[in-house]
């Protein structure tokens, strides 16, 4: 769900404003809610690009996982929550195939996220034994062994496989594996179990993918979150790549959320308007446009000079600069009018 904030201003006449507060969280369940690019996505990650994972295969499964520990002396709690997981169902010649498969995804890095997983994991096997273990109520048919169990020996649960996609601009430096978080003497490594995690970094991959969404989404997201070129470059060449390559408004908006920006979503698509450009000024100048929600005058007179300077730099026409003004900070014509004249160079 998106969520829109309403800034309204009288001037000589009105003007609603509309922004959108792009959760990272939010917006990348919403991206990856959608069948063919979760798909694809674990097409490219698990057979190289081979597209043995069809949409027509994904059904959605709840992403709570809650369950509770067991102990000796007392019970323990244990609430969490996957951020999209689906199972997929293949028709077979002797039945049905069932694979349950898990993303998570990470705008930080996380030095337990082996052990999150784990537990991931270890929530989604738990729910499925105690879903089973209800058919089990009465010994009829059981042996001692299976009723203490409330599970039969030929009992099975669905196998489950969780990818995580970091979104951050820094290489991940943390662990991969459970054993990549301990502190295990050489000689007894081969006793200690190990739980390993599947890692992509969106910065830096070779995943093959084949739908054009997952293209244009990890493209741009590579040439965000490059740290070898200043911001400036890299927003230039992000919008250009969005205006050459048509790119939908629904990956510009993941991206936006996925690196934990605002932006003035309704300003992006109008015909009148400086289409994908203007994004990524909206990045950069993210903490100028929270001050003018809070009313900072002086955030709002800084956020104006940077727009026009940016706009002048990236050659974009006086008329259309001024009607971002307007639109972007609710200004009337003479006001906007005003502040060309300041700061048009």
């Amino acid at each position: 769900m998106i969520v829109y904030y309403n800034y309204t201003k009288e001037r000589d006449y009105r003007i609603a404003k509309k922004t959108q507060d792009l959760k990272p969280d939010t917006i990348l369940k919403n991206y990856w809610n959608d069948n063919g690019q979760f798909a694809d996505f674990f097409s490219a990650v698990l057979f190289g690009g081979e597209q043995v994972i069809s949409p027509d295969e994904l059904e959605d499964a709840d992403t709570e996982e809650s369950s509770v520990l067991e102990h000796r002396e007392y019970a323990e709690s244990i609430k969490a929550s996957r951020d999209n997981i689906k199972i997929c169902k293949r028709s077979l010649t002797h039945g049905v195939e069932f694979v349950m498969l898990g993303l998570e995804s990470q705008e930080h890095i996380h030095y337990a996220m082996p052990m999150r997983v784990m537990g991931h994991d270890y929530g989604t096997y738990k729910k499925q034994y105690d879903s089973n273990a209800k058919n089990y109520q009465k010994k009829d048919g059981m042996t001692d062994d299976e009723y203490l169990s409330r599970m039969k020996q030929t009992d099975r649960f669905t196998p489950v496989i969780t990818v995580v996609v970091y979104y951050g601009d820094n290489p991940w430096d943390g662990a991969t594996t459970l054993h990549g978080m301990l502190n295990i003497p050489d000689r007894m490594k081969p006793f200690v179990n190990d739980y390993k995690m599947l890692l992509v970094e969106a910065r830096q991959n070779n995943l093959l993918f084949h739908n054009m969404t997952n293209i244009a989404f990890f493209d741009m997201l590579k040439v965000v979150l490059d740290k070898s070129i200043t911001k400036d470059e890299a927003r230039k060449k992000a919008a250009e790549y969005a205006l050459t390559h048509n790119v939908d408004k629904t990956v510009v908006m993941t991206i936006a959320g996925a690196t934990n920006c605002k932006i003035d979503y309704n300003a992006l698509y109008k015909e009148e308007d400086i289409s994908m450009n203007t994004l990524f000024d909206v990045i950069e100048n993210d903490g100028i446009i929270k001050g003018k929600a809070e009313g900072k005058a002086e955030g709002i007179i800084e956020g104006i000079q940077a727009l026009i300077e940016s706009l002048q730099e990236m050659e974009i026409p006086y008329n259309k600069t001024q009607n971002q003004l307007m639109v972007k900070f609710s200004l009337s014509e003479d006001t906007a009018q005003e502040y060309m004249d300041k700061f048009w160079k």
